[in-house]
């Protein structure tokens, strides 16, 4: 069987301190089928100037893009972008700041290869404290539901964050057939600003609801764990559950465009929705009777 081609995505945004690093990270990948798309989201430091001297020396396999006049529009615009240019039938996610193993991408090809009807997959992912001091311990962190099978859809929304306790996936993990994902809209791009900070969700969110997965216990990335990062100015300026109620919120006008019926997700949802608006009075609410909201 043919080795798939798979389209690499990095959006990045002034991260000279890191591009380079990601970069070495796919050119190390014992998988060869690959072409890696950097997307410029107007970046104003070195970072351009990084990417097309990548562009250049690996002009067979690596292609630079950036949006007209150079705009900063956002992680899901620019990778909105990166899947019109991609040429390949699965495309990989690598967050510009992050890093893979060398074996990530042959592991997942294999399973693409084993489970041709499966639309994503992802897996566990080292959640790296260490890359700047030594003495701090990197956490593996595993996707919180059955791992190394494929799951039908819709059963990983109500099981996975935000709806169900379980960990998501980290988009530096994700391979998604290109084909599906794109009937589905690709990424939603009104998470915009302090609200991109649950743009993987809703992607996620669009491929559980519709799609067959399969999520592998085997860590083969790195999540760089950086307090400048937009989740941690999220929680520093208090507005996590406002950033919460516009993924929910979206998030059921979505199941009604859709016409999903199905009980268990819209039973998950009210209750989420709830505890974001009500918190103390979701603490105390009699969670054996079922709500209507």
């Amino acid at each position: 069987m043919e080795d798939p081609f798979i389209s690499v995505i990095v959006p990045f945004y002034n991260m000279k301190a890191f591009l380079a690093e990601a970069v070495e990270g796919v050119l190390r990948q014992s998988y060869e089928n690959w072409e890696l798309l950097l997307i410029d989201d107007g970046s104003t430091d070195e970072s351009a100037e990084t990417a097309r001297a990548f562009a250049e020396k690996y002009s067979s396999r690596i292609r630079y893009f950036a949006h007209d006049h150079h705009m900063n529009q956002g992680v899901t615009v620019s990778r909105n972008l990166g899947l019109r240019k991609a040429k390949g039938k699965y495309i990989a996610l690598l967050d510009a700041d992050d890093y893979w193993l060398p074996e990530k991408l042959a592991f997942q090809a294999r399973i693409a290869q084993t489970y041709p009807e499966c639309a994503l997959i992802g897996g566990a992912s080292l959640y790296w404290n260490s890359w700047q001091n030594p003495e701090m311990k990197d956490i593996e962190i595993q996707v919180g539901c059955k791992t190394d099978e494929l799951v039908p859809a819709p059963s990983l929304t109500t099981v996975l964050y935000p709806l169900g306790q379980g960990a998501a996936p980290c988009p530096s993990s994700l391979l998604l057939l290109k084909e599906a994902f794109t009937k589905l809209g690709g990424f939603e791009e009104k998470f915009s600003g302090i609200y991109q900070v649950y743009e993987d969700q809703a992607y996620l969110s669009k491929l559980y609801i519709h799609e067959n997965c399969y999520l592998s216990s085997r860590c083969l990335d790195k999540y760089r764990q950086r307090p400048s990062s937009l989740d941690s100015e999220m929680h520093g300026r208090g507005r996590y559950r406002e950033v919460r109620l516009f993924f929910l919120e979206w998030l059921k006008q979505y199941l009604k465009d859709q016409k999903t019926k199905n009980t268990a997700i819209r039973k998950a949802l009210d209750r989420s929705i709830f505890e974001c608006r009500y918190p103390k009075l979701y603490r105390a609410w009699p969670w054996s009777n079922k709500i209507q909201l």
